[in-house]
């Protein structure tokens, strides 16, 4: 079989493959146009948009682990107004469908940063992050609480005019609960997962790495569980998936499919090999063609 089917149908956004950088680690695409056209990927992910630009979290933010990286950058961004007058245009002549990453400390500045956003025309779909405190109740993170997120949820598909996916947290007793509440909200699909809460300590100087204390684990040692969650998800769930955490090649993300994922995002990997996308489709490609299969529907959600 010399040309497998790759595209993908999700939640009524066509890609001509399943691989997305994801949101944070793509920025909003200018440095990897330098190395190929972003027209080879599925989708692109941009960093997350909050309503005021955010300076972020104070240095150092970034550390790496045994297998993978810490992280609290803090959402650092230029704001929504400026990502839709200068980074979305940039990128929609890129011929890419453009997710937009949204985040906010309370549901009205998400409501109004999504508004802005399908205003501008430009965004294919609005990815939802929740993994974000909420001021209004004490600083519980969005995504923990499903009553909250299906509050959430249902608050921005009232105004949002593209695809409303959902990125799930895996920092919760059971992601399950938490899909079905983004589900019930009205979500149109689901992105998971985001990073695991971690730490790292200097023995030397005696305190923790990041100035943040903690920080979000990325990379391959967590992708074991992301498959697991995905896995999970895909049994309760009745809208599609797009799933990540630690895809470093073409077999990684055949194995998120397999889970129950329509499509997969690409994170970490892109800090050390700038060709990592790409290279990824050419594996997965060669993978179906092996194996003699067709499309990716032939084994998505192959695993009982």
């Amino acid at each position: 079989m010399s040309h497998p089917d790759l595209t993908v149908e999700i939640a009524g956004l066509y890609l001509r493959n399943p691989v997305i950088p994801a949101s944070g680690c793509f920025g909003f695409g200018r440095e990897y146009a330098q190395f190929y056209p972003l027209n080879q990927l599925g989708a692109v992910a941009v960093k997350a948009t909050t309503l005021k630009p955010r300076i972020g979290n104070p240095t150092p933010r970034v550390t790496e682990v045994c297998g993978g990286m810490l992280n609290a950058i803090g959402l650092a961004n230029p704001g929504v107004d400026y990502i839709v007058r200068y980074e979305l245009p940039w990128l929609a002549n890129q011929d890419v469908p453009i997710i937009v990453n949204v985040a906010g400390e309370t549901k009205s500045e998400y409501v109004e940063v999504v508004k802005r956003v399908c205003a501008s025309g430009l965004a294919a779909a609005i990815e939802l992050n929740v993994s974000c405190p909420n001021v209004a109740a004490g600083g519980m993170t969005f995504g923990i609480d499903p009553d909250i997120l299906r509050d959430l949820v249902a608050a921005v598909k009232e105004v949002c005019t593209v695809p409303l996916f959902v990125k799930l947290s895996p920092n919760v007793t059971d992601i399950r609960e938490i899909a079905l509440a983004s589900q019930a909200g009205g979500a149109d699909g689901l992105t998971l997962i985001n990073t695991l809460m971690g730490m790292q300590i200097d023995i030397y100087r005696r305190r923790p790495v990041l100035a943040n204390k903690t920080g979000g684990l990325s990379g391959p040692a967590i992708k074991p569980v992301a498959v697991r969650m995905v896995y999970e998800v895909a049994k309760v769930v009745d809208i599609p998936i797009i799933g990540m955490g630690g895809i470093f090649s073409g077999e990684d993300a055949v194995e998120f499919i397999m889970a129950g994922a329509s499509a997969v995002m690409v994170g970490t990997a892109n800090f050390t090999n700038p060709l990592a996308c790409p290279q990824i489709i050419g594996e997965i490609k060669e993978f179906m063609r092996k194996q003699g299969i067709r499309n990716l529907g032939e084994i998505r959600g192959c695993i009982g």
